[in-house]
């Protein structure tokens, strides 16, 4: 016995030797590397040939770092976060329009209605020559969108060229909160069939849904719906959960997360009495629809809830967090994968796998591990997307009819919609 338990004690001992070996060599190369980085990043800025500004200097070294991750880890400055925070709540400082690029100029495709560039004249078409005395010719709408947005009750003059006008002239335009619906249009596409159009899963979402399917269903005529997530890029995840709680029944689970650290690991299930689970769903996607789209799609779709129908979906499954870093910055780091009730992970790309060229490659069809539905036990497969249970080619439109109507054009109950950018 005492021989047992010395045996015992010496492997205890052996396990434990090299698991903190691991840790000081893990400890000792991260500390290694920290010093090499802020020696180098010293030495450049007392001796490099030309001045450096030391902010931009940084920055390059920290984008270039998670460049080498995935797209979705960032990092975000104290002075981008007024454009991250309109990610997750739709609302911003700026003159509430659309802006679009063509050739070296970035013209005005939509000025919402009601709103600062609405109210000073501005109209689709026009052509933005200066802001705030600089030149716009070569920039990017994200250089242009910056420059525009700012702080509510803040003016902000635009030198604009118009068609039919001989000269350019001045306007100004003062800011304000801009807050936009998360669903831009619901109606009826027949005499009972309904039809949502979301734009984002911004917060409020789910709740934006619930009151256009409660008025489209006023005189409970309503026998089928449509829900559409097109172009959706997503956004939060509880928004995703709370918008799948709509139409199926409470306790269900949407979808489970898992990553490096397990006590992250998290199950979501839908909490609240559904509107509705009985009444025919379908679900439309499309190629630039992600993320949160994907989850809810996917739930649908794995729970034999509903019919998705479109082209097979972007194939984002990964969960980002923010966390805080000093000096009000922030970094959004993917910290897991989502699966869906089937059990099945989404995510397109294997960013952990990349080509000498630092390319990344699409998981193979061939790859694409089968899964069954929950209730059907109909094929799905996991890695690249949600692929509709119905596949449609996607409809081609001329650049004209784009430029017309960027935002939503509804021509036969078809709705397309054009991701631009928003000042």
């Amino acid at each position: 016995m005492k021989k047992i338990k010395k045996y015992a004690l010496i492997l205890l001992l052996s396990f434990a030797s090299i698991f903190s070996v691991g840790f000081v060599d893990n400890y000792f190369e991260i500390s290694k590397n920290l010093d090499i980085f802020s020696s180098i990043y010293k030495e450049l800025n007392i001796y490099y040939v030309d001045e450096t500004d030391s902010g931009d200097l940084m920055k390059t070294a920290i984008d270039a770092m998670l460049e080498s991750l995935d797209p979705y880890t960032t990092y975000i400055p104290e002075s981008e976060k007024e454009d991250f925070e309109f990610m997750t709540t739709g609302q911003y400082g700026g003159i509430g329009a659309v802006i679009t690029k063509k050739g070296d100029w970035v013209y005005v495709s939509e000025p919402y209605e009601g709103f600062p560039a609405d109210k000073a004249g501005l109209i689709a078409g026009d052509k933005f020559v200066e802001i705030a005395g600089k030149s716009v010719e070569g920039k990017s709408t994200e250089d242009v969108s910056k420059v525009l947005k700012g702080e509510p009750n803040t003016s902000v003059k635009v030198l604009i060229e118009r068609e039919g006008v001989k000269k350019p002239f001045e306007v100004e335009i003062t800011r304000q909160e801009i807050k936009l619906n998360s669903v831009p249009y619901y109606g009826m596409v027949s005499d009972s069939i309904g039809y949502i159009k979301t734009r984002s899963f911004t917060r409020n979402i789910s709740k934006e849904v619930s009151n256009a399917y409660n008025e489209l269903n006023s005189d409970n005529q309503l026998k089928g719906l449509v829900l559409d997530l097109r172009s959706n890029p997503g956004g939060l995840l509880n928004e995703a959960i709370k918008m799948s709680n709509l139409f199926i029944d409470q306790g269900q689970e949407i979808v489970f997360t898992k990553g490096k650290v397990k006590e992250w690991d998290k199950s979501y299930k839908t909490r609240s009495t559904s509107l509705d689970t009985t009444m025919p769903l379908v679900v439309l996607i499309n190629r630039s629809s992600a993320s949160a789209s994907e989850i809810v799609s996917g739930a649908i779709q794995d729970l034999d809830r509903g019919v998705v129908l479109g082209q097979r979906s972007f194939g984002k499954g990964l969960v980002q967090q923010t966390r805080k870093l000093s000096y009000n910055a922030q970094l959004k780091v993917t910290t897991a994968k989502y699966y869906i009730p089937s059990g099945r992970c989404i995510q397109a790309l294997d960013y952990s796998n990349r080509d000498e060229d630092g390319s990344v490659g699409k998981i193979p069809d061939s790859l694409r591990t089968e899964f069954k539905t929950l209730v059907n036990k109909r094929t799905v497969y996991d890695g690249g997307g949600i692929t509709p249970d119905i596949e449609i080619e996607p409809h081609k439109y001329s650049n004209i009819l784009r430029i017309i109507s960027p935002c939503c054009i509804m021509e036969n109950h078809r709705i397309i919609i054009t991701c631009i950018s928003r000042c």
